[in-house]
């Protein structure tokens, strides 16, 4: 049986691009967004373009975030970080028990190529405190280009994977490879304050070249 897939915050640009792959993956895709009927736009757009990519089934729906959260066996937060507070106070009940994967950076505009990690550590380590135990909360996705994601095809970057329950992110990175990437368990939820603050590394690299850098692990055999 397919799983289904929350993506709160889906009508973004990282949140829709990973819920083109996740569905394109044979997932149940579920786009969360504060306005139903953006919700909505976004899931037609996503079947229109999966279609056209010659996808045979396609399973995406739209909801209010909190719909969303409380139908998904796994959920994805991809708001920005100065919604990502509220957010979660608003779907905390629903999501206990569950995955969820916070792909979350505490980008201060406009000094968004500046690391500015909150008081706690990272936006990770305080969306665990704020949710509690009962949820198995997994950093990711913070160092991917959200444009890549949507454009379906390979990517040269690896995704960093943290969190203190290690099934739960073996899990993740499990579901990373069937998203046609490589995920690397990268310790403790702690360990997100890195993976958060390399995002305001990449912005700078991507400043200088034009680029759109990422990540990729070596070594590894």
């Amino acid at each position: 049986m397919n799983r289904t897939y929350a993506i709160l915050g889906g009508t973004g640009a990282l949140g829709f691009g990973l819920a083109l792959r996740l569905a394109r993956s044979g997932g149940r895709v579920v786009i969360g967004s504060r306005s139903q009927e953006k919700a909505e736009e976004a899931a037609v757009r996503a079947r229109a373009i999966l279609a056209e990519g010659g996808a045979a089934t396609i399973d995406i729906q739209a909801a209010e975030n909190g719909a969303a959260a409380a139908q998904a066996d796994l959920v994805f937060v991809t708001v920005p970080y100065a919604q990502q507070k509220t957010l979660l106070s608003e779907v905390s009940g629903r999501l206990q028990g569950k995955i969820v994967i916070d792909a979350t950076v505490p980008l201060a505009p406009p000094r968004v190529g500046v690391v500015q990690l909150p008081e706690g550590g990272s936006a990770a380590v305080a969306a665990q405190a704020m949710l509690g135990g009962g949820v198995r909360l997994v950093s990711a996705f913070q160092n991917v280009a959200a444009d890549k994601l949507q454009s379906l095809e390979p990517l040269d970057c690896d995704v960093l994977v943290t969190g203190d329950d290690r099934a739960a992110c073996l899990e993740v990175v499990a579901l990373i490879e069937r998203l046609g990437l490589t995920g690397y368990y990268a310790g403790p939820l702690a360990n997100s304050a890195a993976t958060e603050a390399l995002t305001s590394l990449l912005i700078q690299i991507n400043r200088q070249f034009r680029c759109q850098a990422g990540v990729r692990i070596t070594g590894v055999t």
